[in-house]
């Protein structure tokens, strides 16, 4: 049943955020306290992540307890101990024997450019956002892991806008209901997912008396890519963007199958990203699947759906910040 049309609306999943709002950098956990099974797709080539490496499905623990995101770039990773440790302390996580372990997967996104850049996601952070974990509506915009992300920076942050976080959820019949959120922090721009055209992204920026990116309202990062001006910056520019998300649905999945679902989210993402999957972008989707069987391809189609849904929430709730202007006013 859809409720919140939020990720939420998924049964058994809860989402909690703790951010900096002067330093504009946050944490956004997803909890599953009954453990989900746990899948993952990186397509980004500048990626910061933990734990993906066990999500492979020949690698042994299926269960997965929290997905955390985090801004702060590497620095940021440190939030998933504070998550693991708030877990420990409920009884939560994988039984050894000796100890429950939490498994708790992570990837971060880079918004060090954006609010201040000596202040990072750390562990009391991740365990805040543990705390604050509820089943009911997920805030959105500059929240959480998405305070500090911005959109559309072929030209630097001097043409970049506000991004954020987002969240949506379809029910696909069957009482199956797919869910997604997202922090949106890419290189390129955000278009609506039904109609193609970009509603956040890079805008055209005064370099002397040089006019970069045209007149219109958006430079339209794409056809700015093919000019001279294009080919030289990406020759220069560093990995400092990413999309990082969670997909979830009430199905039974095995880890190939839920590794499959992440696969197929990442649909939605360049259908609304463009462009997406750079070499400058960290673009990490992870997927939990908890309770009955379903078909996987419609599971993973209706993933794609939900992903591209809440990545265009993420940019109309988005109000300015750092600089930057943003959608929400």
């Amino acid at each position: 049943m859809k409720k919140f049309n939020a990720i939420t609306d998924v049964p058994g999943i809860e989402v909690g955020h703790a951010q900096d709002n002067e330093a504009l950098t946050g944490v956004t956990v997803v909890l599953c306290r009954k453990g989900a099974t746990g899948g993952v797709d990186v397509r980004g080539s500048a990626p910061g992540t933990r734990e993906t490496d066990l999500l492979n499905p020949v690698n042994l623990v299926e269960n997965v307890h929290a997905i955390t995101l985090a801004g702060g770039s590497a620095f940021g990773l440190d939030s998933a101990s504070g998550v693991v440790r708030w877990l420990e302390e409920q009884g939560i996580g994988f039984n050894t024997g000796a100890a429950r372990v939490p498994i708790v997967p992570a990837a971060i996104l880079y918004d060090l450019a954006v609010g201040r850049a000596d202040v990072r996601p750390d562990a009391a952070m991740g365990y805040a956002a543990a705390v604050a974990a509820s089943p009911g509506p997920v805030p959105e915009g500059n929240v959480g892991a998405g305070t500090g992300a911005s959109v559309g920076k072929i030209f630097g942050m001097a043409g970049a806008m506000k991004s954020g976080l987002g969240t949506a959820s379809i029910a696909i019949g069957g009482g199956v209901v797919v869910g997604a959120i997202v922090a949106v922090n890419a290189f390129g721009d955000v278009l609506d997912p039904k109609t193609g055209e970009i509603i956040a992204g890079a805008r055209p920026v005064k370099v002397g008396p040089l006019s970069l990116g045209g007149g219109e309202r958006f430079a339209d990062t794409i056809q700015v890519m093919k000019t001279f001006v294009g080919r030289q910056i990406l020759r220069l520019a560093a990995g400092r963007s990413t999309v990082i998300g969670v997909v979830a649905a009430n199905v039974k999945f095995s880890k190939a199958e839920a590794t499959k679902m992440a696969q197929m989210a990442h649909d939605g993402l360049a259908r609304t990203i463009r462009p997406a999957h750079t070499m400058l972008d960290g673009d990490t989707i992870f997927a939990l699947a908890t309770g009955k069987r379903a078909d996987v391809s419609a599971v993973g189609a209706y993933a794609a759906e939900a992903l591209a849904q809440a990545i265009a929430r993420a940019a109309q709730a988005a109000g300015p910040a750092g600089g930057l202007p943003g959608l929400k006013t």
